[in-house]
């Protein structure tokens, strides 16, 4: 696997942030790095079906409403491209 870096930022829910914290202390590490190890660990074990990608997009509180008000954003001409920032 490559050591090259590809930083993502998360926004966790206060609950889960909270919850991320404790654990980390509890193993003695940065919340970052339980973090990392977390989600890498859930990015191996993630089934690349589209059927369970889309059970796990449907589980995400406000993705689909999300969704639709983006793409009335872009039919409305309200967006920035992406050559213009």
């Amino acid at each position: 696997m490559s050591r090259e870096s590809n930083r993502v930022n998360v926004v966790l829910a206060d609950e889960h942030a909270t919850k991320l914290r404790l654990l980390a202390e509890r193993v003695h590490v940065s919340p970052g790095t339980l973090a990392r190890s977390l989600l890498s660990q859930a990015l191996d074990d993630a089934e690349p079906s589209s059927a369970s990608i889309t059970a796990l997009l449907n589980s995400i509180d406000g993705a689909f409403e999300s969704a639709e008000a983006g793409s009335a954003d872009v039919a409305a001409d309200r967006f920035v491209r992406l050559e213009d920032i």
